[in-house]
């Protein structure tokens, strides 16, 4: 049943005014015709919340109701604008400082849908093999549809311990698929690093923090202190973006001049040019870099950057594609518009935005299973070593003495078996190894062949 409403005369003054006064500041250089459509739609807009207050069922929370009307605006630009309310504001800061509690993933809006782009690894959503592309359905057995990202993180994170319990749309299945995750702290070590061979490195940036370049550059140097790096593979899979400034920071340790990133937006303060400045000296090795499609946004400008310079090979599968910058933008009570102001663009000038970066080596990840091991690899060769009265090598006493002899402490061997068991269950991961040995022979043979000259 519907009832005829008399036209409503009074309208809210001093919300149609402070409107007005703030977009008379900011519209200075729009034409006038652009201006009076502004202000009638903002007087529409301001009536519309007058008949709400007035008339509609249930009193109404005016502030919520502004904040859902702000949220809608921003959503129907792009998946990444968003407004962010004081509480929002303090997470959004928290999670850039490197501590959060929550189930550890990053998520985005994809045609209409809740997105995961990436797990953290070794959070709870990691261990629970949730992946990038996943759509989340349900949080708690409430529809994601009308969420923005923002109220889905909100509702993921909570008190460590705490469970939530998500429903999962992975492209191929046929219904979807509840995955119960207790809420953790998330780390706040951003970076990993250890060698896999004498001289081979990998290191691993998990998300860009505000302190991941001056942590990346401490764990370079522990690993120099340990043995002199020849090579080094960095794994940027399944890492969300971050912070612009460290994404250019990382580059610059392995670039020495020249553009890392551009950026272009509507006015002239958003198109900005990051070059890189000749560093110490560090970061000369052979490089391989690990991208899937969970790597995103700073990950992209990372590995764009390093693509373009010819300073790394690019190994694994097509990133996701966020090829945009987001600026955030303080309000006076506390809240923060997060605004998406500019398109960032490779040295070459690549825009990224849905292409993503394409890997010099396409290399599918393969999940592991003990089964599709061939078992019998070894068992059908004959070697030299089989053949009755074979000769015995002299130098096998006196090597397996010289291993005897070697300080194998605990942490080392749990290393050893760590990281025999990562490349057993991680194809990538062999793949950019063999890339990597391979590009540091050819260094070898280039320098030998140049000291002999």
């Amino acid at each position: 049943m519907y009832k005829k409403i008399a036209p409503v005369v009074k309208i809210s003054v001093l919300f149609t005014v402070s409107f007005l006064f703030l977009v008379s500041s900011v519209m200075a250089d729009v034409s006038q015709k652009d201006r009076e459509d502004t202000y009638k739609q903002l007087e529409l807009f301001a009536n519309v919340l007058s008949l709400l207050q007035e008339n509609y069922v249930d009193p109404i929370n005016t502030k919520e109701l502004i904040d859902g009307a702000i949220n809608g605006l921003l959503l129907s630009l792009d998946p990444h604008s968003s407004y962010l309310t004081p509480q929002n504001y303090q997470d959004l800061k928290d999670e850039t400082d490197g501590s959060f509690t929550g189930i550890g993933i990053e998520i985005t809006m994809r045609d209409n849908m809740l997105t995961i782009v990436s797990s953290i690894e070794g959070t709870p959503a990691d261990q629970a093999g949730l992946k990038a592309k996943d759509m989340i359905v349900k949080i708690n057995g409430e529809l994601t549809k009308e969420m923005t990202p923002m109220d889905a993180l909100r509702k993921l994170r909570g008190p460590k311990g705490t469970k939530v319990t998500i429903s999962i749309q992975r492209e191929g299945w046929k219904t979807l698929k509840d995955f119960t995750l207790i809420r953790d702290i998330i780390p706040i070590q951003s970076v990993k690093a250890f060698f896999l061979e004498p001289g081979l490195a990998y290191t691993r940036i998990t998300n860009f923090q505000s302190q991941t370049t001056t942590d990346f550059k401490k764990a370079l140097h522990d690993l120099e202190a340990i043995n002199p790096i020849k090579g080094l593979i960095l794994d940027l899979r399944n890492n969300p973006g971050g912070l612009l400034n460290q994404a250019v920071s990382i580059s610059e340790i392995f670039i020495d001049e020249g553009l890392i990133v551009s950026t272009k937006g509507r006015t002239p303060e958003q198109n900005m040019t990051y070059k890189a400045h000749e560093n110490s000296g560090e970061g000369k090795y052979p490089m391989v870099v690990l991208v899937n499609e969970g790597s995103a946004s700073a990950s992209e400008i990372v590995a764009g950057a390093l693509q373009d310079h010819k300073r790394a090979i690019i190994v694994g599968t097509q990133t996701f594609g966020k090829g945009s910058v987001q600026t955030i933008i303080p309000l006076p009570d506390g809240a923060a518009l997060r605004l998406t102001t500019a398109r960032y663009y490779t040295p070459s000038g690549r825009s990224i935005q849905e292409k993503g970066i394409t890997p010099d080596v396409e290399v599918a990840y393969v999940p592991y299973s003990p089964q599709s091991e061939d078992k019998s690899s070894d068992s059908d060769i004959t070697r030299e070593v089989d053949l009755k009265n074979h000769f015995k090598n002299k130098d096998t006493a006196s090597r397996k003495a010289d291993l005897r002899a070697e300080k194998v402490t605990p942490d080392t061997l749990r290393l050893n078996n760590e990281i025999r068991d990562r490349l057993n269950k991680d194809n990538q991961l062999r793949s950019a190894l063999n890339i990597l040995k391979s590009l540091d022979l050819y260094s070898e043979f280039k320098q030998n062949k140049h000291e002999t000259k």
